[in-house]
């Protein structure tokens, strides 16, 4: 075979990788057969080859490893992962997601802040698609000025919980303990790094709350709200300055700049 037709048969195979439980073997077979052979061009395809099958396999003892809180209270029912997006901006809301995830592996999942906001991007529709249940709460800046972040991110946590089609049988917090909830919580701080669950929780609120904050920007553009997302960004604070607040700042954040 020439060595475009093999790169292609490289290329076919290692595109394949996350979707065919095969593929991976399929890859070392052709690893096996090419890794010696005499033309320069095909062993450099072969070791390449060894590599991405050595990330993926790093990348599922990982993932084997974020999912041992799912493993470990399994017996106890659904297991939902619980996280915000939105604690210390200047303005917009407070998002909180809830995720099931399925016994399907999903991989690359982290800790929101962690990743790339490509990588958000597809794994928010990964989780949205391959997830046993979703749902996401909100909190407003008003509601966030009456009560506080804290109680305002609660009830966005509340919210995302009732929004699941059912109730779980165990809730994994990123380090909070949620009041006015029956149902079992285990707080594990750092949560969002330890658990696949909790870790797509935070993915679902991040890209959810990025969005809005997007939207946001087109309603008050002197604000920069799209690049920043409303956090404290120098740029921010010189806007808010400028033109004062708009009806999504948080009052009670911004008392230092207006």
């Amino acid at each position: 075979m020439s060595i475009q037709e093999i790169k292609r048969q490289f290329e076919e195979t290692q595109n394949a990788l996350e979707e065919r439980e095969n593929a991976a073997g399929e890859l070392e077979e052709l690893i096996a057969r090419y890794r010696e052979d005499e033309r320069a061009g095909v062993r450099a395809l072969a070791g390449r080859a060894q590599k991405r099958l050595d990330a993926l396999e790093a990348e599922r003892s990982r993932m084997w490893e974020m999912k041992r809180f799912e493993r470990e209270y399994a017996a106890a029912g659904l297991v939902c992962g619980i996280d915000e997006a939105g604690r210390g901006p200047l303005a917009g809301p407070v998002v909180a997601g809830a995720v099931i995830l399925p016994p399907k592996e999903i991989l690359y999942l982290n800790d929101s802040k962690k990743l790339s906001a490509k990588r958000r991007e597809e794994l928010y529709e990964v989780i949205l698609r391959e997830a046993v249940a979703v749902g996401v709460g909100y909190a407003s800046p008003e509601r966030i000025d009456e009560i506080n972040i804290l109680q305002a991110t609660y009830e966005a946590m509340r919210e995302a919980i009732g929004k699941l089609p059912g109730a779980p049988g165990v809730l994994l917090n990123d380090a909070v303990t949620i009041p006015g909830v029956s149902i079992r919580q285990v707080p594990i701080i750092k949560g969002d790094a330890k658990s696949a669950s909790i870790a797509a929780a935070s993915i679902v609120a991040k890209v959810t709350r990025d969005r809005l904050m997007e939207k946001y920007d087109s309603l008050f553009p002197q604000y920069g709200f799209a690049a920043h997302k409303g956090y404290g960004a120098a740029a921010h604070i010189e806007a808010l300055k400028k033109y004062g607040p708009c009806p999504i700042h948080r009052r009670s954040f911004i008392g230092h700049f207006v």
